[in-house]
């Protein structure tokens, strides 16, 4: 089973879970995600499964979009709400204006310290692994790139909901705790939805209980993400017999129509992605990446 799934991740669960159940509802081993999202937050979990697990090398870099809220008061040892308390809760009242005015010190390019509670390695070891046995856990700033961050609204005067569109490897949780102590009054963050991942948004996705009544009738794929609007930023070309051939024993193929592209999807039919294909001189065409070798070899 071939293909690429967008679940809805509800809170409480790792991203690995859902991995986990859809291999389960589904009965298909090779599934993985393009992106971790933590147990608390819900969103766009995007999924490739069988063949297309080769894709995820294309997502690596891949843009986020959140919707969250930040609790002002307290920070916690995870940054955000599932962790201890650091201290004892202070009463706030924050105002719209002076929470957007430390906001906008995270925008752009900075440097940002990841949770110690995160999947960040420590000499091969995830830093999480080393909290959870109350081990020193020593991480080192990390650049990252925040292109939007826009404080919606105030609740309370120790509330504060947000929209922030951010570059892979960005950890909000670093970003809520961060204003906070800016702030002097300390911050975690409450709550977090991912709206958008690469070109997939929540329009595209599926709740795990979607999925496994689509899968009793037979009809799990309808619920995939149509090959041909995977990797919009590289051109489709339909290849004929001939050229699935050369695809399928690794020769190069001849594209005269896309000289200027760098890499191209290589559909048989409609909706069948058999690889992708990387320009190696002028019109010529090397596939580096062919996903669909059994069924190509079986016609």
């Amino acid at each position: 089973m071939n293909g690429v799934l967008i679940v809805d991740k509800p809170s409480g669960l790792t991203s690995h879970d859902v991995v986990s159940r859809v291999r389960r509802i589904l009965g298909e081993r090779s599934v993985g995600h393009l992106g971790t999202l933590d147990p608390l937050a819900t969103g766009v979990l995007p999924l490739v499964m069988g063949n297309l697990t080769r894709l995820a090398q294309f997502y690596t870099s891949a843009e986020k979009t959140y919707d969250g809220v930040i609790r002002f008061g307290f920070a916690t040892d995870t940054y955000d709400a599932e962790g201890e308390p650091a201290g004892p809760p202070q009463p706030v009242n924050l105002s719209l204006r002076q929470v957007e005015a430390i906001a906008m010190k995270f925008q752009g390019v900075i440097e940002q310290m990841p949770p110690p509670f995160s999947a960040k390695k420590i000499h091969g070891v995830p830093a999480y692994k080393l909290a959870r046995k109350n081990k020193e856990v020593v991480l080192q700033p990390v650049q990252v790139e925040i292109k939007e961050f826009t404080i919606l609204g105030m609740s309370g005067g120790d509330r504060a909901s947000f929209r922030a569109r951010v570059a892979s490897g960005t950890y909000m949780r670093s970003v809520a705790h961060d204003i906070g102590r800016e702030l002097g009054c300390g911050a975690h963050l409450e709550s977090l939805r991912r709206t958008a991942a690469a070109e997939f948004d929540l329009s595209h996705a599926h709740t795990l209980d979607e999925l496994g009544a689509a899968a009793k009738t037979g009809q799990a794929e309808a619920l995939f993400i149509h090959p041909r609007t995977i990797l919009p930023q590289f051109p489709s070309v339909t290849a004929n017999d001939e050229m699935a051939a050369r695809i399928h024993t690794g020769r190069t193929v001849n594209l005269p129509d896309f000289s200027s592209a760098r890499q191209v999807k290589v559909f048989y039919g409609q909706r069948e992605l058999i690889a992708i294909a990387t320009r190696i001189a002028g019109t010529l065409f090397h596939p580096k990446i062919v996903l669909a070798v059994e069924q190509m070899a079986r016609r």
